[in-house]
């Protein structure tokens, strides 16, 4: 699973999704007149990511998760969340699952959501501590992990 980088996760749940929002069978639909709010965690989780992305980018930090980082970034969106491009994913799943307005469309981001918090985030956190040390450790005492 080293080689399952975030982006392709997230495509590998968001396929899913649009397959189930084409095909869903009217039972599995949930019980009530209202569609889900998904354009809010849409336009939040786009732009979280787009502007995480950008920033990550425009200092030139090693992006790819199993690689080793070659610096810390602790402006921009990094200011408020640690992972501010796990969020934005997450977002987008959300809105995703919202749209399609099915019960077990909210195992994609729950899915998401496992993924990141018990394996992505702890093996970035561990490669940070031991390449960029206090410097890290600093910054995790001072930013949350997510919000």
């Amino acid at each position: 699973m080293n080689r399952l980088i975030p982006p392709v996760l997230f495509l590998m749940l968001l396929i899913p999704l649009a397959l189930l929002w084409a095909y869903h069978p009217e039972d599995l639909a949930m019980r009530y007149d209202r569609q889900m709010p998904w354009d809010i965690p849409l336009i939040l989780g786009a732009a979280i990511l787009i502007w995480a992305r950008v920033h990550f980018r425009s200092r030139q930090a090693e992006i790819h998760t199993f690689k080793t980082p070659r610096h810390l970034v602790t402006d921009g969106p990094f200011r408020f969340s640690r992972n501010p491009m796990y969020l934005g994913f997450l977002l987008l799943l959300v809105a995703a699952a919202f749209f399609v307005n099915v019960w077990c469309a909210v195992l994609a981001p729950a899915i998401f959501l496992a993924a990141a918090a018990f394996w992505y985030i702890p093996h970035e956190e561990a490669a940070l501590r031991a390449t960029l040390g206090e410097d890290y450790e600093a910054y995790s005492r001072r930013v949350r992990r997510w919000i």
